[in-house]
């Protein structure tokens, strides 16, 4: 049995607030709402040849930057199969059955998921940060572990691995 080693980063500059709806039970949309939401992150693998699992600083960097292009942004999902976004260079109009919303263009963050649920925005972060790892800093860890917290205690959590284990 070998060792494992791992980091995790879990710090109060790791917040975003955002607002956004999701959809459940097939027809039933969610009012508009906001969070306050946090960012955690742990990573997996062995040590490299200065002894760390992977820099602290250049993962926080990462991280950083990934929780800033949501903050005081309204989340809007492009793969939803009942809410149709379109957007214009100055507008975004979100439409769910008889529902209508219209937010500046700047206001929103179009994302690609199905939902704007905790579980899919760990998702989308942790596939933003591995492509930022191996771009930058050609790493790819053996285990990564994403979590956004909705609500003091409302974890959406994603998890990859890279290894077969």
């Amino acid at each position: 049995m070998g060792e494992t080693f791992r980091v995790r980063i879990a710090s109060e500059s790791l917040v975003f607030s955002s607002a956004h709806f999701i959809t459940f039970a097939g027809n039933v949309c969610e009012r508009l709402h906001g969070h306050n939401y946090r960012l955690a992150c742990e990573i997996s693998g062995p040590l490299d040849e200065n002894r760390y699992v992977v820099d602290f600083v250049a993962l926080r960097t990462i991280l950083r930057g990934l929780v800033d292009e949501l903050d005081h942004r309204v989340l809007l999902p492009t793969e939803h199969p009942t809410i149709r976004v379109t957007a214009t260079d100055r507008s975004v109009e979100a439409v769910f059955e008889d529902r209508r919303w219209e937010f500046p263009r700047g206001d929103c963050l179009l994302i690609p998921l199905a939902n704007t649920t905790a579980e899919l925005l760990a998702r989308y972060l942790g596939e933003r940060l591995l492509a930022a790892l191996d771009e930058r800093h050609g790493f790819r860890p053996e285990q990564i572990q994403v979590e956004v917290d909705e609500c003091a205690g409302q974890w959406g959590i994603w998890r990859f691995s890279s290894t077969t284990d």
